[in-house]
């Protein structure tokens, strides 16, 4: 499904109620004559703020089979938080409909009328599909502008590009959209990367239609121009054919860098960036941290990165910032940390060894400063190797013990982790230099036990965080009763003092 776009048909709510935010859940795919359809979560749209016509970007990639009817379920939110339930947000209304009807619609456009609220005229959910081509290639691209048109009042334009793909009956679908950059006629945008397929569908010569806006933070984005180009010209790189003018003598657009490299690659990477779905990597820091981050009062967490050569000289980091700041290794919120991941991947150049000592003796540095039991840390560490430094990693894990600190590693890929189950001290308590762990601290888990056969994300992420987490508490209250640290009386007056939680 290559697009989902929500429209009001009627507008009956009041003026003064805005939707702040909308998000389609898709569910469930059943094969024709299903004695027993249990629906399941297939995948998320990103949150559109401020808009009642939002256009989605994210696309799903399913495998249709003729033969089979494919029964889904399109459920539309307001999302008013960053809770992942579901039964958080409010209910704007629902369809049904089977792939086999987006498919054979004409020209692939579906659209259907949202229902579910008695009594209320719910709006229209239209679909697109098409087939994907065989096209593996991937393109990444930078951009740049100048001049463009001032269109805010008390400061300058704060700009970002919608890219869109047109599609074989004139109409055109949203494929990408760039970050917003703040206060500046001159932007230049960070490079991003998109399948080739997803730009013009293999078709070299298909118009590709670029928009530039200016952000506001109600949603109503002011439009600054357009311009046409098509991947045949961009595929030229820097040059004065790919300088193009936005409409109104409203600045410039200037390609600054392309590269096309083969999909095939990329995928052999555990760190594979796919634009459908996230790598493990990706879910396991998700789906852990969605979770303890709400025990943290600032929402700020370190993340490093080990085993890359850091620019410029290509020195080898073992416990490096994924913020790229040695100052200042915080970053805000989960999502915070997943943008600096997918940006350090972007920079550094990944290196063996696996050495696991680094990271553990940091953070474990980090606890060591707070033995009060007014804070306890978790560290996350999501490995795809075997560790190299296992003597190192093992007396660090002793040392740690005694702090007020848990480890959670997760495996992902197909390697042998027989090693992190001897970290994993359920059996046999860890012991370095004849010295055994006051603590089990370690909880690991290999990521493929968790990976759902239906390819279900959403399912993955919550049984892994489920069983990752379960063992926090009991590791908790054992540090609390080893240091003789007494629970804390509630006070009437202020609330109760915050755990930390930290990655």
């Amino acid at each position: 499904i290559n697009q989902s776009h929500l429209s009001e048909i009627i507008n009956q709510r009041p003026p003064a109620l805005r939707i702040e935010t909308l998000q389609v859940k898709y569910h469930g795919i059943f094969p024709f004559g299903s004695m027993r359809q249990v629906r399941s979560e297939f995948g998320r749209t990103e949150v559109i703020d401020n808009t009642r016509n939002p256009d989605f970007v994210r696309k799903f990639v399913l495998d249709f089979f003729f033969e089979e009817k494919q029964n889904l379920r399109f459920d539309v939110y307001n999302v008013d938080s960053r809770s992942c339930n579901i039964s958080k947000h409010d209910f704007l209304g629902q369809t049904f409909c089977t792939l086999g009807e987006i498919i054979g619609s004409t020209g692939g456009r579906l659209e259907k009328t949202l229902s579910g609220i008695p009594g209320k005229k719910c709006g229209a959910i239209i679909f697109t599909a098409e087939e994907l081509s065989n096209c593996r290639d991937i393109a990444t691209m930078q951009l740049c502008a100048n001049k463009l048109d001032k269109k805010d009042f008390f400061g300058k334009s704060d700009p970002f590009l919608v890219f869109y793909r047109s599609n074989e009956d004139g109409t055109f679908t949203i494929c990408h959209k760039t970050e917003v950059i703040k206060n500046t006629l001159n932007p230049v945008w960070q490079p991003f990367t998109i399948p080739v397929r997803a730009l013009c569908n293999g078709d070299y010569d298909r118009t590709v239609k670029v928009d530039v806006y200016d952000w506001d933070r109600d949603g109503s984005h002011d439009f600054i121009g357009e311009f046409t180009t098509s991947y045949r010209e961009l595929s030229r790189g820097q040059n004065q054919f790919n300088v193009y003018e936005v409409r109104h003598d409203t600045g410039a657009v200037t390609l600054l860098s392309f590269k096309v490299e083969s999909e095939y690659t990329f995928p052999t990477s555990l760190h594979y960036m796919s634009p459908y779905q996230m790598n493990a990597y990706a879910m396991a820091l998700k789906a852990v941290g969605e979770i303890i981050q709400d025990y943290d009062s600032d929402k700020l967490f370190p993340a490093y990165g080990f085993g890359a050569k850091l620019p410029p000289d290509g020195k080898i980091s073992h416990a490096f910032p994924l913020s790229g700041d040695n100052e200042n290794p915080n970053c805000v919120g989960i999502e915070g940390v997943l943008e600096a991941y997918f940006q350090s991947l972007r920079t550094v150049q990944l290196y063996g060894p696996t050495n696991f000592a680094p990271v553990i003796n940091k953070v474990a540095n980090c606890a060591a400063e707070i033995t009060d039991g007014s804070q306890y840390f978790v560290l996350l560490m999501i490995t795809d190797g075997v560790i190299s430094d296992m003597v190192q990693t093992k007396e660090a894990v002793v040392n740690a013990a005694s702090l007020p600190l848990s480890i959670i590693i997760v495996g992902v890929g197909p390697a042998e982790f027989d090693a992190m189950e001897e970290l994993d001290g359920d059996e046999v308590r860890v012991s370095s230099r004849g010295r055994f762990a006051e603590r089990d601290i370690v909880q690991f888990v290999p990521f493929r036990d968790y990976i759902d056969r239906s390819g279900n994300q959403v399912l993955s992420m919550a049984r892994l965080a489920k069983d990752v987490l379960a063992e926090i508490p009991d590791q908790l209250l054992s540090f609390m009763k080893s240091g003789g640290v007494e629970p804390r009386p509630a006070l009437s007056s202020s609330p109760l003092p915050e755990l930390h939680r930290h990655i």
